[in-house]
């Protein structure tokens, strides 16, 4: 029985991340299927190139939320079930997959950067800023979405260690799992690395 709670949190984190508010928050507001213009991924940025903002931040903070609660839940209310690091560690990963490989929508998610940003605060708050303040200067200066991205997802691991000083002696569950989506999320945005290079990646706000 020890062994089931740990699943059924991992595999509800899963099914939580699985739902793809890109898509439900456009439908529930009228506008196209963000599957089928921009980028094609059903994210926070891809909505905005639909015009309304309003629509990509209720994306982005549902899309945030869904890596955040199963994290804090278990590491809120787990102990009396046996859920430690580990498990706490396991739901993040298994959330962001979820957005990633949604159940629910074919397994065709998005690229997972606002989930892991609520993954993230979830593991550690002081973390969540840290990564945050990544996003907002790499985006800023440079004005692109993904740069930004993926730059936060080489750091979040590094960050998470200069800022635990027990990671240093034992790094474990905590930074194997950032590694994990840091790795998923820089594959993830390949075809925008290609385009980077070549000068043609779409800047934040740009329409498509």
């Amino acid at each position: 029985m020890e062994f089931a709670y740990p699943l059924l949190a991992t595999v509800a984190a899963y099914l939580i991340g699985s739902l793809s508010f890109a898509v439900l928050v456009s439908r529930s507001m009228g506008l196209n299927d963000p599957r089928t213009y921009g980028s094609k991924n059903p994210g926070a940025t891809n909505v905005l190139r639909s015009g309304n903002k309003a629509a990509a931040v209720v994306t982005l903070l549902l899309d945030a939320l869904k890596g955040w609660l199963p994290v804090v839940a278990v590491a809120w209310w787990g102990e009396p079930y046996g859920l430690g690091d580990g498990t706490v560690a396991l739901v993040g990963l298994a959330a962001f997959l979820g957005h990633l490989y949604p159940v629910f929508f074919r397994f065709q998610g998005g690229k997972g950067v606002a989930t892991a940003a609520g993954v993230i605060i979830g593991f550690q708050p002081w973390l969540g800023l840290a990564a945050l303040l990544t996003w907002v200067i790499v985006a800023y200066f440079f004005r692109y979405s993904s740069l930004a991205s993926i730059v936060t997802a080489v750091f979040a691991p590094a960050f998470y260690l200069f800022g635990d000083r027990v990671a240093w002696s034992a790094p474990g569950v905590m930074v194997l799992s950032l590694a994990v989506m840091g790795v998923l999320l820089v594959w993830r945005h390949a075809e925008n690395i290609n385009r980077l290079l070549a000068g043609k990646e779409s800047k934040l706000g740009a329409k498509k």
